[in-house]
């Protein structure tokens, strides 16, 4: 090989570029399977984030649903999910224009609405849509919108003929999710909850006799649940069994309801389950006789278990991902979405029987050389009141650089939105955008973040701003200490919640050099009037109850301190984020623009929470590397996108 070129760290030149990734970034979500049929969603960055359903037949023909220009996306609680619905060749979406529902098929011509249209513009939303078996109806979660109050949420049948005549029923609960049908056609079952709960909090699992032939439902029945206990992904099996993930014992765990007792299938410190922030995923399925197939991960790698309903573990088959989403049965095979570190998301079907593995389409069509891809180390640290937390470090690597040895690297601390969220070793070419410049990366699970059981989890409850922050400052410490890092050159990046942690962080802390945020969060006051209805008691739990707790939230926004902030600061906002509004970047900005800091402000029209349109994506990475640059003092590689840094002088 080649002898390495001697450069500063920050400066390699890669292939990795933010063409590249806009290139390969297809958004891979909501695998369905009908008959021998495989469906999936696809986000398309070149067609300005649209979305649209793709069918595999069983002859391997390949047919997209929805034509342009049908986005087939929904915006229930905002993130929306389970945008459509697949039954003997019949499909059903919801679309992102006007949220109503449409019938299409690979076979017709234009899709046909089945729903009215709203009153009030994008005022009836749709999501976690289901067919029934005699496809009659389709059993959704309804959002109805007022100019003067709080939205409506609940349970409704919508029939699939076009009729319009929506029967309700469930209501009276704040939200609701997970309509589904028994396999006798005779019982459906559902979650519901309240506020200020969030799902991952505590929810109610319920079950109800249904009349097909009217769309009703009577003698309505609590199985389980509550305020503190979370269920997630309730399913019938084969034999009528109710099947669902409840964290009852501490850990998300697979449990049955049958002829009116509770079991569990099994009481393992892992966490099969996860934050229902979108809705629809799937961690299980079932085979047809009633077998659970259940995802997991084995060393470095997948595994897909087989479990009896009894708890009963009789196979297991290896998958080549360590992140595995999206789970469906499909005859002896499953499809699913799968990403490992050096690998792009896919969906994928692998044979249980003999583990062979069939690509039915990848993220990503980018040829790239491993030898450029940074493969993290999972690591725990301790962190502040005795605690510890997790992460995955990712050291600069490019096979054509080195720096001095001298040198030590710049660091990017990258927190995770959410908060209860996590993030994962799955290949992030974002991310690697950074490795592969001669940057560090550590990608933390902070206190909050799922994935490591209920109390973990909790921690972070009355916490936020506080334990998030000092456990991405304890992870930067880690390293630094470990000589990987060079302690003046520490950046801190998130989008989201993550944006929040990263403002806290700059304004609170003298920890970081430089930082990003994406449509983070200035203001928690702003935030609890000026937000949708899912987030809108959130802060309940992470701060505590407003207004008593008022002194919490002017104590923890970072607006209120402005006189502490010292630090360069990039900030990126999507012009019609409803999540996080606008004026919560405009705020920050306005206070770096007073204080003399240097700072740039990107604001992005078109965009709402989180950039879906690659001309955007493309200014943010480079607009982000050059800012850092100009920070840190390096060049960077390449011809970038140049941002106006106001306040420049000062750098």
């Amino acid at each position: 090989m080649p002898d390495k070129r001697v450069s500063p760290y920050g400066s390699w030149e890669s292939p990795i570029s933010a063409d590249l990734i806009t290139q390969g970034g297809l958004r891979l979500g909501e695998v369905r399977v009908d008959g021998a049929d495989v469906y999936w969603h696809e986000g398309r960055p070149e067609e300005s984030g649209r979305y649209v359903i793709v069918k595999r037949s069983a002859d391997d023909s390949i047919s997209e649903i929805n034509p342009a220009p049908f986005n087939a996306r929904n915006a229930v609680h905002e993130y929306g999910g389970s945008a459509y619905a697949v039954r003997d060749g019949e499909v059903f979406f919801t679309n992102w224009d006007d949220q109503r529902i449409y019938r299409a098929s690979s076979d017709d011509g234009e899709p046909t609405a089945i729903t009215e249209e709203p009153e009030i513009e994008l005022g009836i939303r749709f999501a976690d849509l289901k067919l029934t078996n005699d496809s009659k109806w389709i059993l959704s979660v309804r959002e109805s919108h007022h100019e003067d109050r709080e939205a409506d949420n609940d349970l409704v049948a919508v029939p699939t003929d076009g009729s319009g005549a929506v029967v309700v029923l469930a209501s009276g609960h704040d939200f609701y999710s997970s309509p589904r049908q028994n396999p006798a056609g005779d019982m459906i079952c559902w979650l519901s909850w309240d506020h200020p709960n969030m799902p991952w909090d505590g929810c109610e699992l319920w079950v109800a006799e249904f009349d097909s032939s009217t769309g009703t439902t009577s003698n309505e029945q609590k199985v389980t649940g509550g305020a503190d206990v979370s269920i997630v992904q309730p399913e019938w099996s084969p034999n009528g069994t109710l099947v669902f993930i409840t964290d009852e014992s501490g850990w998300w765990n697979l449990t049955k309801w049958s002829n009116g007792k509770i079991t569990p299938i099994l009481a393992e410190e892992k966490d099969h389950g996860g934050p229902a922030w979108a809705f629809g995923f799937s961690t299980y399925s079932f085979l047809e006789d009633g077998a659970i197939v259940l995802k997991g991960s084995k060393g470095t790698g997948g595994r897909f278990r087989m479990i009896t309903p009894n708890g009963h573990e009789v196979a297991e088959a290896a998958a080549p991902h360590s992140l595995i989403a999206e789970v469906n049965v499909i005859g002896d095979d499953v499809a699913y979405i799968g990403a490992s570190p050096t690998s792009s998301a896919e969906v994928v079907k692998v044979t249980l029987s003999n583990g062979n593995v069939t690509s039915l389409k990848s993220s990503s069509e980018i040829d790239l050389d491993e030898a450029y891809l940074s493969v993290p180390e999972e690591i725990t640290f301790p962190t502040t009141n005795d605690a510890e937390a997790h992460a995955y470090y990712y050291p600069p690597t490019n096979p054509d650089f080195e720096a001095d040895s001298a040198e030590l690297p710049p660091l990017l601390v990258i927190s995770h939105g959410g908060p209860t969220s996590a993030t994962s070793s799955s290949l992030s070419l974002p991310l690697q955008f950074w490795t592969s410049r001669g940057f560090a990366v550590v990608d933390v699970n902070y206190r909050g973040s799922t994935g490591y059981g209920r109390a973990f989890r909790d921690a972070l409850k009355g916490n936020w701003g506080v334990y998030d922050t000092d456990d991405c400052i304890a992870a930067a410490d880690y390293l630094v200490e470990r000589g990987q890092a060079d302690t003046d050159r520490v950046a801190i990046k998130g989008g989201s919640a993550g944006g929040y942690t990263t403002i806290n962080a700059l304004t609170f802390h003298d920890r970081f050099a430089v930082g990003a945020t994406y449509y983070g969060i200035a203001d928690l006051s702003v935030f609890i009037g000026d937000t949708h209805k899912y987030e809108s008691r959130y802060l309940d739990s992470l701060i505590g109850p407003y207004p008593e707790a008022k002194q919490l939230y002017h104590d923890r926004s970072a607006i209120n301190f402005t006189d502490q902030l010292s630090c360069p600061m990039i900030i990126l906002q999507g012009l019609e984020d409803k999540i996080v509004p606008p004026s919560q970047a405009e705020i920050m900005a306005g206070a770096l623009r007073d204080k003399g800091i240097p700072f740039s402000l990107m604001m992005f029209e078109g965009e709402q929470h989180g950039f879906r349109k690659s001309k955007n994506i493309k200014a943010s990475l480079e607009g982000e590397l050059y800012f850092y640059g100009r920070v840190l003092g390096f060049t960077p590689a390449g011809d970038l996108t140049q941002v106006d840094i106001e306040n420049e002088s000062a750098l």
